[in-house]
């Protein structure tokens, strides 16, 4: 596999993740209460929060966060199977 394929699939996996999250975070908010709602609405968070270093001239934050919910995992399978069905 080439430095380029494999850049292409790590980016296509990435869009597959926020864009999918997206699409949950908007169908969750619209969805009535129930158990469909919180499908679409629940996410884990996976990293650290900010850290702040504050110097008196320079400042700078460092942070990390992952947002995982049910519709970013279905997006990231769908690429999955898309590019196991089309490339490998």
């Amino acid at each position: 596999m080439k430095k380029q394929e494999l850049a292409f699939i790590i980016m296509a996996l990435l869009l597959g993740a926020i864009i999918g999250g997206l699409i949950g975070d908007i169908v969750g908010t619209y969805l009535p209460d129930g158990a469909a709602k919180t499908l679409f609405s629940k996410s884990i968070e996976i990293g650290f929060r900010t850290i702040d270093v504050d110097f008196y001239a320079i400042a700078f934050t460092i942070g990390l966060m992952i947002k995982i919910n049910f519709m970013s995992i279905l997006v990231v399978l769908l690429v999955i199977i898309y590019f196991r069905w089309w490339y490998l």
